[in-house]
């Protein structure tokens, strides 16, 4: 990606090349006044940069376009949330990633906090944004501990889309993995990304989600990580996953 660079860029793609946030997080830290470049704060969104010339900081900090974006999986467990800091002082997922190594690290999208499994982290804040971008349908896989036994019928619900109160769901795949001692096991694939959406898909067919795990994301699984332990993705994962992003590329044109 060495030969990548495109000079002059707009400010907020080089903040999201950088892995300091997606774009339009990038916008929203110029217009707090928290981006100098060359020692002045900027907050006109159009303004473009030399990433080989003009120096960049946020909060003070220089920031810069490494070489390689990084690309790493958690197996996260329960009770963090998905956020790389919290005013509360509530434990994060930042403190399972290898931040100080990997400045700019954040993950793609989020878990509940009671939810456990795979959760990607990049420094590569433009394909973040394409993998999350609902145009793309970048498919997720769950399993889900659920109250009772549902039906064929039931899941058939799920199959052919539900409607939750903001509006009716993709369709869904969906199997009865078997029983449990306190309910039924469910595997459900979704294609988009809304807020809690496998607990209200299950709750709106009578069975309410009593554990919830993600064992893949998109092309990315890997069902011997253990819990709170993280890995790099392999060359052939990064190469599916910019694959994804590519795919994105008339979407992507379109919002410029």
């Amino acid at each position: 990606m060495t030969d990548e660079r495109v000079v002059p860029m707009r400010l907020q793609r080089f903040l999201a090349r950088a892995g300091v946030a997606s774009r339009r997080g990038s916008e929203n830290l110029m217009t707090a006044g928290r981006v100098r470049v060359n020692g002045v704060v900027v907050t006109e969104l159009g303004s473009k940069v030399d990433p080989l010339v003009d120096v960049v900081e946020v909060d003070g900090r220089a920031v810069h376009i490494a070489d390689e974006p990084t690309y790493l999986v958690l197996n996260k467990p329960a009770g963090y949330l998905t956020t790389m800091s919290d005013p509360y002082g509530r434990p994060c997922v930042s403190s399972l990633v290898p931040v100080d190594e990997h400045p700019g690290l954040f993950p793609v999208g989020r878990l509940d906090m009671d939810t456990t499994g795979l959760l990607l982290f990049t420094t590569d804040g433009d394909a973040a944004q394409e993998m999350l971008h609902p145009s793309h349908h970048v498919d997720k896989h769950y399993v889900a501990l659920v109250t009772g036994v549902p039906t064929e019928g039931e899941l058939d619900v799920l199959r052919a889309g539900v409607v939750l109160d903001d509006g009716p769901c993709q369709p869904a795949e969906v199997e009865l993995l078997g029983t449990a001692e306190r309910g039924a096991r469910v595997g459900l694939r979704i294609f988009e990304g809304r807020k809690h959406q496998v607990k209200r898909m299950l709750d709106a067919i009578g069975h309410p989600v009593l554990e919830l795990h993600r064992d893949a994301f998109g092309p990315i699984s890997d069902p011997g990580l253990p819990e709170g332990s993280w890995r790099p993705l392999t060359q052939e994962e990064i190469h599916s996953v910019r694959s994804l992003v590519n795919r994105a590329a008339p979407a992507r044109s379109s919002r410029a």
